[in-house]
């Protein structure tokens, strides 16, 4: 069953019910743009037309219902539920789900990769297309970034750090459970040509943990990297898996310490043991501008970086910036970071770090 809105502006809510028989049903309850809808797969369509028709035969008096309250009406479809979840996995958000035995284990491991981060308010404009020729840079990579890379995946010099990681690696969430977790460091991911680096504290314990690359699975992705599609800086407002077809164009996104920490705390020795990562990293970034700090940790991290330190040690506040002064480097830029904490209390919204990112790229240009 699928209930759509009468008026597509009226609501970008979908319920999709699913009536494999009389007896056994399930119900997934999922949101998008509205006219995302309209253009997703085939199956779709054809469910959205014979909805349509479905509802004009058997719902009329809903129908009439809905005309004078513009709530949403209720159209029945039959179809085989598997396949049509597997098919809106990838572009709804799953906000609940109810089923009875014994379709729920298989329509939780269908949805299990499905971010629970509630959509972003992106423009309504189709995707910046990047060229063949940002494209080939960015899959090639640069010959330095590929060594160094290859070289923080393999460290293993912060005890606490490895035992952490690889037991979240074992012992996973129940929600992805049926996959194979990363379990390394995180090195940097972006464009090697890029004049914006954004610097965050370090690898979520589900997200790139799990992933394999930085901010990616998890919400504090899905905040940030809708944000870099609206400024024009990504292919895509999704980070998924690794292999999702995310582009980054002009940024560098990375972390001031590449293991998950206990409780998301790296102590001091963990994070000066991996701050020359972070140097050579931005080092090899030969057009950087800017460098956009995610948070206070990564602000003072940032800072550590510089040489000379400055003095006294600028405070961290959202939208701070600190240029080089005579000194060569880049302009270091401050905000609240995306973590679900500060953007599901409204600390940081979405105008607030479009308004950080229009900054950067304007220090950077």
């Amino acid at each position: 069953m699928i209930r759509q809105p009468l008026l597509w502006w009226a609501s970008d809510t979908v319920w999709i019910t699913f009536l494999p028989s009389s007896s056994v049903w399930t119900r997934a309850v999922a949101a998008a743009e509205p006219a995302s809808l309209i253009d997703s797969t085939v199956s779709v369509k054809v469910s959205i037309v014979l909805s349509w028709l479905s509802m004009l035969v058997w719902q009329l008096p809903v129908l009439l219902s809905s005309l004078r309250s513009a709530l949403p009406i209720t159209c029945w479809q039959m179809s085989s539920p598997l396949p049509e979840v597997a098919s809106l996995a990838s572009r709804f958000r799953v906000v609940a789900i109810s089923a009875f035995l014994p379709v729920k284990p298989a329509v939780l491991e269908l949805l299990a990769g499905v971010s629970e981060q509630p959509p972003s308010v992106t423009a309504r404009q189709a995707p910046p297309r990047m060229n063949t020729r940002d494209q080939m840079a960015q899959s090639l990579r640069d010959g330095g970034l590929a060594a160094l890379a290859a070289e923080i995946e393999r460290c293993r010099r912060c005890p606490r750090l490895v035992s952490w990681r690889e037991q979240v690696a074992r012992e996973k969430r129940a929600a992805h459970s049926a996959e194979t977790y990363w379990g390394r460091p995180i090195a940097g991911f972006g464009d090697p040509g890029a004049r914006l680096a954004i610097l965050g504290l370090a690898p979520g314990a589900h997200g790139a943990n799990r992933t394999g690359r930085v901010f990616t699975g998890d919400r504090s992705g899905d905040f940030l990297f809708a944000a870099l599609w609206r400024a024009g800086l990504a292919n895509q407002p999704l980070s998924r898996t690794r292999d999702d077809g995310l582009r980054l164009h002009d940024v560098w996104v990375t972390a001031a310490v590449r293991c998950v920490p206990p409780a998301n705390r790296p102590t001091p020795d963990e994070r000066d043991t991996c701050l020359p990562f972070a140097r050579r990293e931005l080092a090899l970034l030969r057009n950087l501008r800017v460098v956009l700090c995610l948070g206070a940790f990564a602000w003072d991290a940032a800072l550590r970086l510089r040489e000379p330190r400055p003095r006294p040690r600028p405070p961290f506040t959202h939208g701070a910036e600190l240029h080089p002064g005579d000194e060569p480097g880049p302009v270091l830029l401050a905000s609240f970071h995306v973590s679900q904490q500060n953007t599901f209390t409204g600390r940081l919204t979405e105008p607030m770090f479009d308004a950080v990112l229009a900054r950067a790229l304007e220090l950077a240009r």
